[in-house]
């Protein structure tokens, strides 16, 4: 496999090297950018097809999963639980998955099987047991999904407040796939983009999959996100979140990225991508059909003078270690976009500092950036994953102290709680008091970031809400400003923006944009924006 780059041949003409084909032009000609170079155009290496064939993805779920081969060879206690916590919670895995990362020689304890399978312990006992108990009598379709919203609004779905604190509106229309929580950042949910190519146990999104609308965040509409960029100028990073926004066809995620490059927005300088992708189907940038149209893409984005960063989601190293998911890391890079890597530290999957120390070199050996090690959120199968704050941090510590600086890009742990990104710190002896030392990494007041806090010690800690103030202090510095926040989004009074830092303004209340309560013409905007 050839590299793109270029030969000085002493014919005077330059050989332009691409991936899929040799091609010679003078420089005169390629200076006068008489030429166009297909710059993602080449067939991948033969052992990444089979029979000449690129490898077709297959999903198996819950109506399809016992007709995987080693499935078929699991006990039927271990079938049983499947079916009972599937039902529950969203389960969908790919041919990917099953063939190259699980060991079925270790199952149930092999991380893979246990980041993707749902697993007993995921429901707590009396919602098992209340779901088994349907099942086992042979229970009615509408009994069944009944039983499971039942327990669903058990499991807190939609944790720090990310549904009503956190959906914006432009003029009196709320924007129901749209998220905007921190001055600087918007989310933005494609509605083509709400599934994943496996869901992982620990999602945090888990409403998105379960078929309850009104747990759902999504938008169409590429130009009411151009039109609300424009109305809040302080927002320089969109993220295209989901699901997973590269469950997409290249010719979808480009109608909703290049808008937003065509739009000119001076305010814009970071495009983000949450994905998966590359750990459970890196064959989405090497041999599917529209793998060089995505990447193409991409590099659209960077010669834009747009900063692309794909947030790769990778729990283990093992989703690393295959030669084609090397290749599709490469090929991503090679576009001029970052990959940024983060994951939830989670019991039973990567709850140990070798593991991460190991995830972490690797990342950067294949040129990506360890970006954050987050606490598992406090919603669906949290109690099966979650880990101490104190010990996360002994675990972070852990695998910090083995990898060089180049690695020390990574934060964490940190929690993604209501007020914003908390930083855990350390353990420190202050006074002779213990205590947890945080910070906030973001804040919903930008005031808030990078000061420290301290909280009482507290071995079993797993999350803000069961920490408490030390040094006898009755609330946190940012408690009493938060309740506030909170209090005028849900009267209304923050200008006409629904979400927790009113309006991407310090704490004032005011917009950065605007001193004026006049609503936004929403019309007038989107004929602006056409």
């Amino acid at each position: 496999m050839h590299e793109s780059g270029f030969v000085l041949h002493d014919s005077g003409k330059l050989r332009v090297i691409t991936f899929h084909e040799r091609k010679e032009w003078t420089s005169r000609e390629l200076l006068n950018k008489e030429v166009t170079l297909p710059y993602f155009d080449f067939k991948p290496d033969e052992s990444f097809y089979i029979d000449g064939k690129p490898p077709r993805y297959r999903s198996y779920n819950l109506r399809t999963f016992e007709d995987i081969p080693q499935v078929k060879e699991l006990s039927e206690d271990i079938r049983f639980a499947i079916r009972v916590v599937g039902n529950v919670l969203p389960f969908k895995v790919n041919n990917y998955v099953i063939e190259e990362l699980i060991d079925w020689d270790n199952i149930p304890e092999d991380p893979m099987f246990q980041l993707t399978f749902p697993q007993k312990t995921m429901l707590k006992p009396h919602h098992f047991d209340k779901m088994a108990a349907v099942l086992e009598k042979g229970g009615s379709k509408q009994e069944i999904t009944e039983t499971a919203n039942e327990i669903r609004m058990q499991l807190n779905p939609h944790p720090a407040g990310q549904k009503d604190e956190n959906t914006p509106q432009l003029g009196c229309e709320t924007l129901s796939g749209m998220q905007h929580k921190y001055q600087e950042t918007a989310l933005f949910f494609p509605s083509q983009g709400q599934t994943c190519h496996a869901y992982c146990t620990f999602c945090f999104r888990w409403p998105q999959f379960v078929g309850i609308d009104e747990l759902k965040f999504a938008m169409k509409e590429s130009e009411l996100l151009v039109a609300y960029l424009k109305e809040h100028p302080e927002v320089t990073d969109v993220l295209f979140t989901g699901g997973d926004p590269m469950i997409m066809k290249s010719r979808v995620l480009a109608s909703y990225i290049e808008p937003l490059l065509e739009a000119d927005l001076p305010n814009l300088q970071n495009i983000r991508i949450g994905t998966k992708g590359l750990a459970y189907w890196p064959y989405k940038f090497v041999t599917d059909k529209d793998a060089d149209e995505m990447l193409n893409l991409f590099q659209k984005v960077s010669e834009s003078g747009k900063h692309l960063a794909l947030m790769g989601h990778y729990s283990h190293p093992v989703e690393l270690e295959t030669d084609i998911h090397k290749e599709a890391a490469k090929r991503v890079r090679a576009t001029g976009a970052q990959i940024r890597t983060q994951s939830p530290l989670l019991r039973h999957i990567n709850d140990s500092s070798d593991v991460w120390a190991d995830m972490w070199r690797e990342q950067v050996n294949q040129g990506m950036i360890p970006y954050y090690m987050f606490v598992v959120r406090d919603t669906g199968a949290r109690h099966h994953f979650d880990i101490p704050l104190q010990e996360a941090w002994k675990i972070f510590r852990g695998a910090y102290k083995q990898v060089s600086g180049i690695a020390r890009t990574v934060r964490g742990p940190s929690m993604s709680a209501g007020p914003g990104k908390v930083h855990v710190l350390g353990v420190s002896d202050i006074s002779g008091e213990k205590v947890l030392t945080l910070q906030f990494l973001q804040g919903r007041n930008p005031d808030w970031n990078g000061r420290p806090f301290f909280a009482k010690y507290n071995k079993d800690a797993v999350w803000l809400d069961d920490l408490e103030p030390a040094f006898g202090e009755k609330e946190f510095f940012f408690e009493k400003e938060y309740r506030k926040k909170l209090k005028e989004d849900a009267n209304g009074d923050s200008n006409g923006h629904s979400n927790g830092h009113a309006n991407g303004s310090s704490g004032t209340g005011k917009s950065r944009k605007t001193e004026s309560s006049k609503p936004v013409n929403v019309r007038k905007i989107l004929e602006d924006v056409n």
